[in-house]
């Protein structure tokens, strides 16, 4: 007769941390604001990028045959006519740093295109419409650039390292490229972006990023070292974010002298100013 008033204060106790148990998994948790969604963001569009890749990897394939024509065409024919000084650096050696800049440049300058098809589909309105802070769109958009970008970097350092371009596999110096790699991304992306709340149409946006590509490769120090340059044109590759990470890269990759803290804060503050330039004009993109 004892046992059952003294199990009471327990049957009690386990309703009591059962309710408790409910209670924590019936009440959401406090929701992300403001800047507090950004890694989020960044994060899940990262991983839809990478979703849409791991569905159609034809557009890997189809990327790589440009830089790997530039290699094996270009730099192979260089490399014998020995007509670019380069410090005694084998010109494929040379040019690898250059292609991968250009592979990742020409993956991201286009993706203006992608934005004007989520206004056209209805998408950009809807994503406009949460709490998201534009800017947080707009970072999300630009680093799932850089992990495109990364993805074709890698299949030019594999296919230069075929070719017999003497590269470091220095882990701290590869990721060093990555990052190199994802912020020259993010930027051009970010230009694109910001031309697309310009011009607000998918062929006004081909026919720019079509004039504009080659002007920002031939005006860097890709393809020749930047002294080789009549004067007008060292003073365009200085303004160019492409000069800086191609110097990076040669710096990371293949050893040569680079100015590695100037690079990263030039492509740092650029990336910030092209998001900052792309958010603004995102209303304007959606209206």
């Amino acid at each position: 007769m004892s046992a059952g008033p003294a199990a009471q204060p327990t049957a009690s106790a386990d309703a009591l941390d059962l309710g408790l148990d409910l209670g924590l998994l019936l009440v959401p948790p406090p929701p992300r604001t403001g800047w507090r969604q950004v890694p989020a963001r960044v994060a899940a569009m990262c991983v839809v990028e990478l979703q849409k890749l791991r569905h159609d990897r034809t557009e890997v394939y189809t990327r790589a045959i440009q830089p790997a024509l530039w290699l094996l065409i270009f730099g192979e024919t260089f490399t014998r006519l020995k007509a670019i000084p380069t410090d005694g650096i084998p010109y494929l050696d040379y040019l690898a740093p250059g292609i991968i800049a250009q592979s990742a440049m020409f993956v991201a300058i286009f993706y203006g295109i992608m934005i004007i098809w989520e206004r056209d589909s209805g998408v950009l309105t809807k994503l406009l419409v949460t709490p998201t802070p534009r800017a947080a769109l707009v970072t999300g958009k630009a680093f799932a650039a850089g992990v495109k970008a990364v993805i074709q970097a890698v299949v030019v350092v594999l296919l230069a390292a075929v070719l017999g371009v003497a590269m470091t596999w220095n882990p701290l110096r590869l990721l060093g490229v990555v990052a190199v790699v994802v912020l020259g991304s993010a930027f051009f992306s970010c230009l694109s972006m910001t031309i697309a709340g310009i011009v607000l149409t998918r062929d006004r946006l081909m026919g720019i990023g079509q004039a504009i590509t080659m002007p920002l490769f031939f005006g860097s120090n890709a393809l020749y070292p930047v002294d080789l340059m009549p004067g007008w044109l060292q003073a365009i590759s200085l303004a160019n974010p492409l000069s800086y990470q191609v110097d990076a890269l040669r710096g990371l990759l293949i050893g040569t002298p680079s100015h590695l803290l100037l690079d990263f804060g030039v492509l740092t503050l650029a990336t910030a100013l092209g998001i900052t330039s792309a958010s603004a004009l995102l209303g304007r993109l959606a209206r």
